[in-house]
């Protein structure tokens, strides 16, 4: 069964619990706004269903508040960032920051980002560059989740390796491509354990080669409280696209991974950390003809006039199903399952809040 909640009411209190729970003020604003863009985009799974975990990251040590990234390498073009396990929501933001200043200068640049925090909907990264005019590029991993089985195989050896690409097009909002590179992310599964959204049909393979989509493949018997507790489940997402996708997660792990120096996901006893390979190019550089936006345009148009094959559904490009799902959920609500809202509500108690003081600041929708 599932309930909604408003937008902003929600937004309000999960920024009262990382305030609350460790957080400055401006971090905890930061965080609670990253996550709740990703369910007013319809990718809950990145969203305010992952309160509980960051709280659990933050009291163990995994995540820490109010860190800045360590330059490591800096040069008019290019250069390597430690992360310092700071939330990903502040260091993703800072990496990218720099990144957008170097390309302004020199018409390109290249950040690679080690050691941070889960860096959430990658989308909000591509975003924040196509506002100030620039193509964005990222590669990701994920050191510590190991969770996609490669093409043939049975047994997980990727992370779920999202790959971004954003691009501006003048006044109009952005192309903005965001994908795992698995058939679902963790956090879609993470959903569907939670009594939400089902995963599509096949999505998951057990330890025998079958594929299902049942979450417990995953998770295994680990309760009410996955995933803090560790997943003891035997199986794996199934890589998208077969080999295609299974090719293109090996080559985000190599440079998400790999490059940035945050390593590939396998490595025996250690915790979560993304890493991230992100290239920015300034389109007021590269469009030396005026022409760039004015042929996005023209070639969404030509994409768009192609023959349905069903008449009721439309050809879309990418970021048309996020612009109509948050204009529908800022109007009507954010949808979640009553467990993920009683999973806020048991976080929200734990950093000393009273019922009362939830159901003021965000009560579910009549």
């Amino acid at each position: 069964m599932s309930l909604k909640v408003d937008a902003k009411r929600l937004e309000a209190l999960i920024a009262e619990i990382f305030a609350r729970g460790g957080c400055m003020r401006d971090e905890a604003e930061r965080i609670a706004m990253r996550l709740m863009g990703a369910n007013l985009t319809g990718h809950d799974s990145h969203g305010v269903i992952r309160t509980s975990r960051y709280m659990d990251w933050l009291s163990r040590g995994i995540f820490h508040a109010g860190r800045k990234v360590h330059i490591g390498l800096d040069t008019d073009a290019l250069c390597i960032l430690d992360g310092q396990y700071g939330f990903g929501q502040t260091i993703g933001e800072q990496a990218v920051r720099l990144g957008l200043d170097k390309a302004a200068k020199s018409g390109a640049a290249v950040v690679a980002l080690n050691n941070s925090g889960h860096l959430g909907r990658i989308g909000d990264w591509a975003e924040m560059a196509a506002e100030e005019g620039f193509v964005s590029i990222h590669f990701v991993n994920a050191r510590g989740s190991v969770l996609v089985a490669p093409f043939g195989g049975a047994e997980a050896r990727f992370s779920t390796a999202p790959f971004c690409v954003g691009v501006p097009r003048g006044d109009e909002p952005p192309v903005v491509l965001d994908f795992a590179t698995s058939i679902v992310a963790e956090g879609k599964v993470l959903v569907a354990y939670k009594g939400g959204k089902p995963l599509p049909e096949g999505a998951l393979i057990d330890e025998n080669g079958t594929h299902t989509s049942e979450p417990e493949v995953l998770y295994g018997s680990a309760g009410p409280d996955a995933p803090l507790t560790e997943r003891n489940g035997y199986g794996a997402i199934r890589a998208m696209g077969d080999h295609k996708g299974s090719g293109l997660a090996f080559i985000c792990e190599l440079l998400g991974g790999s490059l940035t120096g945050n390593r590939a996901t396998g490595i025996e006893g250690e915790h979560f950390a993304n890493g991230m390979l992100s290239i920015y190019l300034s389109v007021e550089v590269f469009d030396q003809g005026g022409g760039f936006a004015d042929d996005i345009k023209r070639y969404i148009d030509y994409v768009k006039s192609a023959k349905r094959a069903n008449a009721d559904e439309p050809i879309l490009v990418p970021g048309d199903k996020e612009r109509s799902v948050k204009a529908d959920r800022l109007a009507n609500g954010v949808p979640m399952s009553e467990e993920t809202w009683g999973d806020i509500v048991k976080t929200a108690c734990n950093v000393g809040m009273e019922q009362a003081e939830i159901d003021e600041i965000a009560a579910p929708m009549a």
